[in-house]
């Protein structure tokens, strides 16, 4: 099974596409939005939100808002990041600031973000809290990313910034699912940690991958300093492949372990997939194979 086949995710696209549809036929941003959205995206962090819900008694339409506003607000940092990062293609798509300038591709990401505050809005004060503590940390992570090509960007400085600019929208999009629920802070503070080991495994996987060139769908000219890279200041291939596996491994073990007290329900079962396919499932078989069986 993939994502794209979850209920959730139709759920996802079916409202963003009525979301774009009721712009304005004429307008710029109405075609920079339908360029964006044409570039695909599996709607990773909208999904994990809906079925966070779901798992704590409450129904995927009460907060296809809220994922809309995650969506949003992710592409808005993906937008942004390339022109940052002087990006080239973005899921095989030309990104924005090539198609349409730079001046009009930071306009988009700032009406993006807009628009992710204005369905946000009416969650109340823990959803609202959550959503605007996870755009401020992502632009912080984008400052730590950065300066990564500095001689003194280690493992701990790595781990800092991806938690702010990777992992902490996955947090929140997990304890935002569970307050539109209406649990308690405890229990949506073990999704929002369900999230983040999710989200830095997530990264993990993709330097990683970037690590042992398989990612052929991204081109950008500026490069980050990441683990496999630091890791190899000190190691050989095979030992950095090795230990950052095992790195993936304990992130995903600990975010699978949060959900063991949740009554088992379609939804968990849901989670736990989607756990796997953005992480271990991503890696080469052979990878796999050759460190841990």
């Amino acid at each position: 099974m993939k994502i794209e086949d979850l209920s959730e995710y139709d759920l996802i696209k079916s409202s963003m596409d009525e979301l774009v549809n009721s712009m304005d036929a004429g307008s710029q941003m109405k075609k920079m939005m339908l360029h964006i959205c044409s570039s695909g995206g599996k709607s990773i962090r909208p999904v994990m939100l809906l079925l966070c819900t779901e798992i704590c008694g409450g129904k995927p339409e009460e907060s296809i808002d809220a994922a809309l506003a995650i969506e949003l607000i992710h592409s808005a940092s993906l937008i942004h990041d390339d022109v940052l990062d002087g990006g080239i293609m973005r899921r095989g798509v030309e990104s924005a600031h090539q198609k349409y300038g730079i001046p009009a591709a930071i306009l988009c990401g700032d009406f993006l973000i807009s628009k992710a505050i204005s369905l946000i809005s009416s969650y109340g004060h823990d959803a609202v809290y959550e959503f605007g503590r996870a755009g401020m940390y992502m632009a912080e992570g984008e400052t730590i990313d950065i300066a990564s090509v500095s001689e003194e960007f280690q493992e701990k400085n790595y781990f800092d910034c991806i938690k702010k600019k990777t992992a902490s929208l996955f947090a929140s999009s997990a304890a935002i699912g569970a307050f539109v629920a209406g649990v308690d802070m405890q229990t949506a503070m073990k999704f929002h940690s369900f999230g983040e080991y999710v989200g830095t495994a997530y990264q993990m996987v993709d330097d990683l991958l970037e690590y042992l060139d398989r990612l052929e769908d991204k081109q950008s000219t500026y490069e980050s300093t990441t683990l496999p890279l630091i890791y190899e200041q000190t190691m050989g291939r095979d030992e950095v492949v090795e230990k950052i596996m095992a790195e993936i491994l304990l992130y995903v073990n600990k975010a699978k372990a949060l959900l063991d007290e949740c009554p088992q329900s379609e939804a968990k079962e849901k989670l736990l997939l989607v756990a796997d396919l953005i992480t271990v499932d991503l890696l080469p078989s052979h990878i796999i194979n050759n460190n841990f069986n």
